[in-house]
């Protein structure tokens, strides 16, 4: 039996910019790794993880003030 549910979510304007900024901030960093993973390969290189310096991925989610 397959089972499946339809909802929609309607977030207030302090919520849409919680979720804007947290998938914006996801958005960049998935594009900054692919980047990097392809100029390694496209150099012959091993990919290595670097820490990028950034202030705003260490900016306080909302997931944070659940806990």
């Amino acid at each position: 039996m397959w089972l499946r549910y339809n909802f929609r979510l309607y977030p207030t304007p302090g919520q849409q910019i919680a979720l804007a900024r947290a998938f914006g901030c996801a958005r960049v960093v998935y594009n900054d790794g692919l980047r990097a993973r392809r100029d390694a390969h496209a150099a012959g290189l091993p990919y290595r993880v670097k820490r990028r310096s950034c202030p705003w991925p260490r900016e306080r989610s909302c997931r944070s003030r659940s806990r």
